[in-house]
């Protein structure tokens, strides 16, 4: 089957209308495999040995955790499981579209954050949360914010807060839908069996999917990195102290 830039697995459902069926089947595959996958992290601490599940896992966790706390202080504690299970999901989203289901005919697959429908949630997912995390602890007052340094910076202060989410989904379907674009570009050449003269450009291109994978693993991962980093820090300046 050869797979089409933009093109999706539609349901029909009352309100909603017309929704991404392949998006939605992918993102519960992808939920189901991140639960099954920290209780299988969960299921290494019944021996009283430390196993490389352990060590690998923990070193991960740490590394957040101490991100949150660092740029949180004490604060970031209670949210640190929400930034690891965050970086782990969006992760495992990123990396879901290297195993090529839609190329044999399986009504998912793909990379559900290669889709707007999915980041744009997880965007706003962490910015409404960071607004009531930021009401709770601060009320009415929080909203200050937006009239300094000064009054007249209203506006702008309003811009900024709004392009926060649209920055986060933006940085994110972008890097993970370029990847996917170029894979299927250099699938198609190779499919396409194209010879310029002598060459066999089909043939020249075929170890590029390989190398494409590898870069798609590695922008995957960075942008995981990346999206959480900034949810922490976006949280950080909402919930700091006035000086």
């Amino acid at each position: 089957m050869q797979e089409h830039i933009g093109e999706h697995i539609t349901w029909h459902l009352p309100v909603l209308g017309a929704v991404h069926a392949d998006t939605i089947m992918t993102t519960w595959l992808v939920m189901i495999l991140s639960l099954a996958l920290f209780a299988w992290i969960g299921a290494s601490y019944r021996s009283p040995y430390v196993t490389k599940r352990q060590a690998i896992f923990e070193g991960i966790f740490n590394y957040i955790a101490d991100l949150a706390t660092g740029v949180l202080g004490e604060a970031g504690e209670p949210f640190v499981p929400f930034f690891i299970a965050l970086f782990i999901f969006i992760f495992l989203l990123n990396q879901f579209g290297m195993v090529p289901f839609k190329a044999f005919s399986l009504p998912f697959g793909g990379s559900p954050t290669a889709d707007l429908n999915t980041v744009v949630p997880l965007a706003l997912v962490v910015f409404f949360g960071i607004q009531i995390v930021a009401l709770r602890k601060k009320g009415p007052a929080y909203f200050g914010h937006l009239f300094k340094p000064f009054p007249a910076l209203f506006a702008i202060n309003v811009i900024d807060e709004i392009l926060r989410p649209i920055t986060l989904a933006a940085r994110l379907f972008f890097n993970i839908f370029v990847g996917e674009l170029l894979f299927i570009i250099i699938s198609s050449i190779i499919l396409a069996r194209i010879r310029i003269g002598f060459f066999d450009l089909s043939m020249g291109v075929a170890v590029v999917p390989f190398l494409i994978q590898f870069f798609n693993f590695f922008v995957g991962t960075i942008q995981a990195f990346v999206f959480t980093l900034l949810a922490i820090v976006y949280l950080s300046l909402a919930i700091a102290d006035e000086h």
